[in-house]
């Protein structure tokens, strides 16, 4: 922990020069070899019997060598992680009252993906350490119409993934056998769980190459990786007007494929760095009361996408949001709230699950702080954050109300 000398030290020199955002807006960064990428996918395109085609090389290349990190079989990049999640349950042919569990604490594109295939969506409490899906509580909420279980990796760190394929073989659906674990990877590309890649395990795994998220191409783009052969030649058919059937145009692009490639060669030193200035705010921030720090579970390696800390309980809801503003306004440092219940800030997913109220989902939501962090931050910025925390909380704990 910060020494009370080094925290005054710290805080002494007013406010960063550059306010960093609690999601900044691009998650890794780019060097030269990125924009030369680009600019010699464009050049190559010149050619009118060349153009930017459709399924080029460069895309290949770039799902090839993604199925060799993730250590599955298929890669397919898609537009968007949400096309992703979207086509993943679309692949699951869900019939009439068909169920998909999927963690309340979430981004809202688990559900809606749920909902857009007219599956009804069953939540789930997260774990209060992990805040991943709690594997006891999804058997809980498993019924014979459960077609499918679609966890989050929270925040960057895995979901239990054998857990939760074990709960699966333990409740077969009368038709369709296990549900399907689909795992949402999009805040957790590079991680690891118990000696894999994470998007290894299940049937399937979503990526985001979204701008703010671990690796981006050129601000959007997708994959899904999957070990089935049948899921990839669909999911392929489906990105690209469907073959013989439905399908659409859902494609990454060739300049964005290019980029992907060297992003993708420099993710782990990326990585690398966010959970170096990670663990070392956990060694600045240890002994706070008031603060529950990240875990990392023994075989598992977070990204640290957020860097997620827990307010205590009586501080959940306004007491959390009064932190937030001192950290913002008085220090230049920014949060945010990542995530409430899905069914508590979104209207049209509110309508479609009425009745399904999780106690322990909301007071979790009411509790979540997610500080800024970023790979391209020093180490003193890194200090000052901590420092900055420390007084914050400080300042609330004396208050009164």
């Amino acid at each position: 922990m910060i020494t009370p000398d080094r925290r005054r030290e710290l805080l002494s020199r007013g406010k960063p020069a550059v306010a960093w955002k609690g999601e900044p807006q691009l998650g890794g960064w780019y060097t030269e070899e990125e924009i030369e990428a680009a600019v010699k996918a464009i050049r190559d395109s010149m050619d009118p019997n060349v153009g930017f085609g459709f399924i080029t090389q460069e895309i290949t290349d770039f799902e090839e060598a993604f199925a060799r990190h993730v250590g599955t079989q298929f890669a397919v990049s898609l537009s968007t992680a949400s096309v992703g999640l979207d086509l993943a349950v679309r692949c699951l042919d869900l019939e009439p009252g068909d169920e998909v569990i999927v963690p309340a604490v979430n981004f809202r594109a688990s559900a809606l993906a749920v909902l857009g295939q007219g599956g009804r969506v069953v939540f789930c409490d997260a774990d209060e350490r992990t805040l991943c899906a709690d594997p006891a509580d999804v058997e809980r909420r498993i019924t014979p119409r459960t077609r499918a279980i679609l966890p989050t990796h929270m925040n960057g760190l895995s979901a239990d993934m054998d857990a939760l394929l074990a709960v699966a073989e333990r409740h077969p659906h009368p038709k369709h056998g296990p549900p399907k674990v689909i795992g949402d990877a999009a805040r957790a590309c590079g991680g690891g769980y118990r000696g894999t890649r994470i998007g290894k395990k299940g049937w399937c795994t979503v990526f985001s190459f979204h701008t703010m998220k671990l690796m981006t191409t050129l601000g959007e783009g997708g994959m899904v990786t999957t070990d089935d052969a049948a899921l990839a030649d669909r999911l392929r058919a489906l990105r690209q007007w469907g073959g013989e059937g439905w399908g659409s145009s859902f494609k990454l692009t060739k300049p964005q494929a290019a980029v992907g490639l060297v992003q993708l060669r420099r993710l782990d030193a990326m990585i690398a760095r966010r959970r170096e200035l990670a663990l070392a705010r956990s060694r600045l921030l240890d002994g706070v009361p008031e603060l529950t720090l990240p875990l990392e579970p023994p075989g598992c390696e977070h990204t640290f996408y957020l860097y997620t800390l827990l307010v205590p309980r009586e501080w959940a809801g306004p007491k959390r949001d009064r932190l937030m503003a001192l950290l913002e306004q008085d220090y230049g440092v920014g949060a945010v709230v990542a995530n409430p219940p899905t069914y508590l800030s979104h209207p049209f997913i509110r309508e479609r699950t009425a009745g399904q109220v999780l106690p322990r989902a909301e007071e979790l939501g009411g509790r979540i702080l997610c500080v800024a962090l970023h790979p391209r931050m020093t180490d003193d910025l890194n200090e000052y954050i901590a420092a900055a925390v420390i007084e914050a909380v400080e300042r609330v704990a004396q208050e009164r109300g």
